[in-house]
């Protein structure tokens, strides 16, 4: 298994770029709930044997590893929500993408480039050097990887009880068959995306 270093971070610095962030998200494809993006800023000499990308990590290590983090006064780190009613207004890339802004922005440190993870993002205000599958190549984009996700996950798990019945807890938003079949004899809750095929069929009665 491929495991992330630093190495694109110290390209960058080499480059002249002091302050190098990762950047990533979690939530692009579920019917309900927020896109999350963290950002992430980590010492030059960071490693660590478990952090990877954070879907091939278990609950309990993504959990484990926020802590470690999140809790290093050492990181620079910051996470923002795009709610689903923006989502379903701007469309879930430009959502995304509007999100890794913010969460640049949002820094406690002013970063002078940017690892982000998948493809190149329109009008972002800084250098950066997009990686397809970053978050298994860049200790930066893994640690955001955890950070967005590990923040959706407990979200949605406080949304679970404002929404009883979805099964938020279980699915986290996605459009598994339990979800579905709780659309639709719920119908939509004001977490769902309306722009999403599976939430606006049912809403037109397809």
């Amino acid at each position: 298994m491929t495991m992330p270093t630093m190495d694109h971070e110290h390209a960058l610095r080499a480059a002249g770029c002091r302050v190098v962030a990762g950047i990533d998200e979690a939530g692009r494809g579920p019917l309900a709930g927020p896109v999350s993006v963290a950002a992430v800023v980590l010492p030059e000499d960071f490693s660590h044997a478990l952090l990877n990308d954070s879907k091939q990590l278990s609950p309990g290590r993504r959990e484990q590893l926020y802590e470690e983090l999140t809790g290093d006064a050492r990181i620079a780190w910051h996470c923002v929500l795009v709610e689903a009613a923006e989502i379903d207004r701007l469309n879930i890339l430009r959502a995304t993408h509007e999100g890794m802004r913010r969460a640049v922005r949002g820094l406690a440190v002013t970063a002078d480039a940017a690892l982000i993870d998948g493809r190149p993002v329109r009008d972002f205000p800084l250098r950066q050097l997009a990686l397809v599958k970053g978050d298994a190549l860049s200790y930066s984009i893994a640690a955001a990887s955890v950070i967005a996700k590990v923040t959706r996950d407990r979200l949605m798990l406080r949304l679970a009880e404002r929404y009883p019945g979805y099964g938020f807890e279980a699915h986290k938003g996605y459009g598994t068959a339990a979800h579905l079949e709780a659309l639709r004899r719920l119908g939509p809750c004001p977490e769902h995306r309306r722009s999403f095929a599976p939430v606006s069929q049912l809403e037109l009665g397809l």
